[in-house]
This record gives C-alpha cells, structure tokens and sequence, in this order.
C-alpha cells in the first residue's frame, strides 16, 4: 500500500504554474515531478478557480487568496 504525501503550497504552486503558465501538459509534469496526476490536475483547476475570482473552500494556493 502506497503511503499518503503531502506536498507544500510552493511545491503545488510551482507543479501548476508548469501547466498553466508555461503550457507543460499534466501529464509530462506529473512524471517528471512524480506526483499523481488526478492530485495535480486538482491543483490546476484550484488555481485556475482562484484566479477568475472564486473564493477557496480549503487553504489558498496563490497569494492573491491568501
């Protein structure tokens, strides 16, 4: 059994800005970072939620929220 990570809020920042910003698909950056990619496309689309304005229901990941 695999044992649960917990990644930090720079971490994911950076996974999803490798998406989003720099147009690496989830995929790729999920392998290359080792991360899931169900995990990771959650990131993005937390992010993406965030920055057109939505209000987190967990911890923020950008700054702006915080």
């Amino acid at each position: 059994m695999r044992k649960r990570r917990s990644f930090s809020r720079e971490f994911k920042r950076e996974a999803v800005s490798m998406v989003v910003d720099q147009g690496f698909s989830a995929g790729d950056v999920s392998h290359q970072l080792d991360v899931g990619e169900t995990a990771l496309r959650r990131w993005v689309k937390q992010v993406q939620f965030e920055r057109d304005g939505g209000v987190p229901q967990g911890p923020a990941l950008t700054e702006e929220q915080r």
